[in-house]
């Protein structure tokens, strides 16, 4: 049976991770989103999408990260920003989706999404430092559709 996105995560999850996204990016200038959506064939392709959409290659240094879950599906994309890309190598890229795919291997959704927006947060803090005139591009909140 199909689970409603909107009954992906509880209350209490969706603000543990907002509550994740707002202290990683207190170690990064970096802004990260969450995006879940019910269906979807072609994820990298739908978060590349969404990513503009969700006017995320308009930050300052470039340096925006979608994680994408299309909650049906069981599908799970990472896209970054032009700046991010310049930057880290496809290490970065496999370790946060490595650690996001074994929390989701086991149904802890939460964890996964909170364990690679840590790791995102400690790894982009050694090329996006955040700074005392840091401003908050884009939500915290998770958008869905």
């Amino acid at each position: 049976m199909a689970v409603k996105v909107e009954d992906f995560l509880t209350a209490s999850q969706e603000h543990a991770i907002i509550e994740a996204i707002r202290q990683a990016e207190l170690l990064t200038s970096g802004e990260i989103r969450v995006h879940l959506e019910s269906q979807c064939k072609e994820p990298v392709k739908r978060a590349q999408e969404l990513f503009h959409l969700l006017k995320m290659d308009n930050t300052k240094e470039e340096n925006g990260i979608l994680f994408y879950v299309s909650v049906d599906d069981k599908k799970f994309a990472l896209i970054g920003d032009r700046g991010i890309h310049a930057r880290v190598g496809d290490d970065f890229w496999s370790a946060v989706r490595d650690e996001v795919l074994s929390r989701f291997r086991e149904s802890e959704f939460q964890n996964g999404l909170i364990a690679g927006i840590e790791l995102v947060g400690e790894k982009l803090a050694a090329y996006f430092p955040w700074d005392t005139d840091d401003t908050n591009e884009l939500s915290d909140e998770i958008s869905v559709s």
